[in-house]
């Protein structure tokens, strides 16, 4: 837990084996950390970090997310090839349908509506798309090398995807399920974080060691962040929209850039592999 203030860890705590992504919950009353190894989410007070609760029996939770109308929950099961969907009232979660879907799903994305569910499979190279009305899977698709981070744009035509095995992102249109055009970013294009401007995305190219400014008008790159440090993943944005938090999973570290120069101001050394990152206030998601 570090204040982003003062930039310094306030307090180290165990979670369990191999935590991974956190989300918060739709009123904001908690924050779900993904126990991946330890097959359970822990739900901890966004204030104060402390455990709240643990559900159990939550199979191999690695990538989590709610959809926009707040009804479903959906947990990618990493190793377990097998995507997880359930109904969520506002209290508990209650399982709806476990879906097997090879290789390593891994990111998640929900089109304005909730009606679909994006899945990347990262080692199958291919785009699952799932009926969140029928509960079942409309198709899949063929994308690129180890598709990860996966995002709907504003005007819902498209997916933006991600190449983790490559250097550029893939812009699908998923009605007709075609690669329309492909964005050249960074080593390792692997995730996104809205500007909040509803047009722009950083995209961390974890290869690169750098970050990609997209616009989602043009469907092209129109910046880049470099000189950061190996591994770049995940992103969160303060409240102003002038300071981009990032974490290396390959240095141990998290990063503070400074929007504006696109320079990386500050590292804070937290511990192996840090992956999910969330502030309590912070820039709109889209």
């Amino acid at each position: 837990m570090i204040d982003k203030d003062t930039q310094k860890v306030l307090e180290t705590f165990p979670i369990g084996k191999e935590p991974h992504h956190l989300i918060a919950t739709p009123d904001d009353k908690s924050l779900i950390v993904a126990n991946a190894v330890g097959n359970d989410l822990v739900f901890l007070d966004p204030v104060t970090g402390k455990v709240q609760q643990r559900v159990p029996n939550i199979d191999d939770p690695y990538q989590i997310g709610f959809s926009p109308d707040q009804k479903w929950f959906i947990a990618t099961g990493n190793r377990l090839d097998r995507v997880d969907v359930y109904r969520w009232d506002g209290r508990q979660l209650k399982i709806a349908k476990q879906f097997p879907l090879a290789k390593t799903p891994s990111h998640i994305a929900f089109t304005a509506d909730s009606k679909i569910a994006f899945i990347t499979l990262q080692d199958s190279n291919q785009i699952a798309a799932i009926d969140l009305n029928t509960l079942a899977v409309l198709w899949t698709m063929e994308a690129g090398s180890a598709p990860a981070g996966i995002w709907v744009t504003p005007d819902q035509k498209y997916l933006l995807v991600g190449m983790t095995g490559a250097d550029y992102v893939a812009v699908i249109d998923w009605r007709t399920r075609t690669v329309v055009k492909q964005i050249q970013t960074g080593k390792g294009a692997h995730n996104f974080r809205a500007v909040g401007d509803k047009r722009h995305l950083f995209l961390s190219n974890r290869v690169s060691g750098s970050i990609s400014i997209i616009d989602q008008q043009t469907l092209s790159k129109v910046g880049e962040i470099t000189g950061l440090l190996p591994g770049s993943d995940d992103m969160e944005l303060t409240a102003d929209g002038k300071t981009l938090w990032v974490t290396f999973r390959w240095a141990r570290s998290v990063g503070l850039i400074d929007v504006a120069s696109r320079k990386m101001i500050k590292t804070i050394r937290v511990g192996k592999s840090p992956h999910g990152i969330y502030f309590r206030t912070r820039a709109p998601l889209y």
